[in-house]
């Protein structure tokens, strides 16, 4: 009856849930799964992003499992490259019926053929390689950064350096080829010397930002593929007293709060991250259900042009 089982009349339902109240009895979770072979648990799995981008896919995941009887574990990792072997050991002593994995463990081979191996459903939150392996949620990184690069192209900057995120993430390579297309079709070279490395933290893209900015031949704009990066780019400039946007214009990635609240605004390109973590969630539980359901859910990102980005100076150092 707490199972919500299909035969059981809603007179008797009342009727049980009226004496469970009155002997003030709950249901043992943990006794039911053993009995059952099922935990109703589902794990999230994430590696280090931004604290916005974390409470997106948590949300989007909570908000998924409203009205289901399973419940969210959230399992953190520090380094999904460093310890992809250990990953799935630790899905299975949780004793998960399922997990949803966030980039980069969404495109981990060894993750995922060891949660097939071990017969543990999955979901994918924007994949990038091997789409075929379990549900996915998808969009396309590429054409995201092609349309910032592109807005900044079309502005009239042609000196733009550019922070990448971590080299283990697949979508680092996707936007970086993204903002290759945009340059390519501007007729422009995307200078390899002006790229530099922030593994997609604050802390990263000030370093970054920093070596760029320090340049004789500082570029006037500055691609950064997230938005935590992008703020870093931002506070390394006005260390070096630098006014934004005059000075420098920068664009990050994925529209998370920060985004919005930093001055100026950032343009960015907006990922529906809560969306893609209920549309994984949904689709992991219809499997686990046996309902029937979607394998892959498309979704849209979109160039969000605000106040951190305007036109170059027509003279100054590095300028256009």
């Amino acid at each position: 009856m707490f199972n919500d089982e299909p035969h059981v009349s809603d007179a008797v339902k009342r009727r049980v849930r009226e004496a469970a109240d009155a002997l003030n009895y709950h249901p043992n979770v943990f006794a039911q799964s053993l009995v059952r072979r099922r935990s109703h648990l589902i794990g999230l799995v994430y590696e280090k992003p931004s604290a916005s981008y974390v409470v997106e896919l948590q949300m989007g995941v909570l908000d998924a499992l409203l009205g289901e009887r399973y419940r969210l574990i959230v399992i953190p990792v520090r380094s999904v490259h460093d310890n992809a072997h250990d990953v799935v050991g630790l899905l299975r002593a949780a004793a998960l019926d399922g997990v949803v994995l966030a980039p980069p463990a969404s495109d981990h081979p060894v993750i995922l053929a060891q949660l097939a191996a071990a017969g543990i459903r999955f979901a994918r939150v924007a994949p990038l390689r091997q789409l075929e392996l379990g549900a996915s949620t998808i969009i396309d990184d590429v054409a995201g950064a092609r349309a910032v690069a592109a807005h900044l192209l079309a502005l009239g900057h042609r000196d733009i350096g550019i922070v990448k995120g971590d080299p283990g993430h697949a979508a680092s390579d996707a936007r970086l080829s993204g903002y290759g297309q945009a340059f390519r079709a501007a007729g422009c070279e995307m200078r390899l010397d002006w790229i530099e490395t922030g593994n997609f933290t604050l802390e990263g893209g000030t370093e970054a930002g920093a070596r760029l900015l320090d340049r004789a031949d500082r570029p006037t704009a500055i691609l950064a593929q997230n938005d935590e990066m992008a703020v870093g780019v931002m506070m390394a400039a006005r260390e070096r007293g630098l006014s934004l946007p005059d000075d420098l214009s920068v664009a990050g990635f994925d529209d998370s709060e920060v985004s919005r609240i930093v001055w100026p605004r950032l343009t960015t390109v907006r990922q529906p991250v809560f969306d893609m973590a209920v549309a994984a969630t949904e689709m992991l539980v219809a499997e686990l259900e046996g309902r029937p359901g979607a394998r892959h859910s498309h979704h849209d990102n979109q160039l969000l042009i605000r106040d951190s980005t305007v036109a170059p100076r027509s003279a100054g150092p590095g300028g256009a």
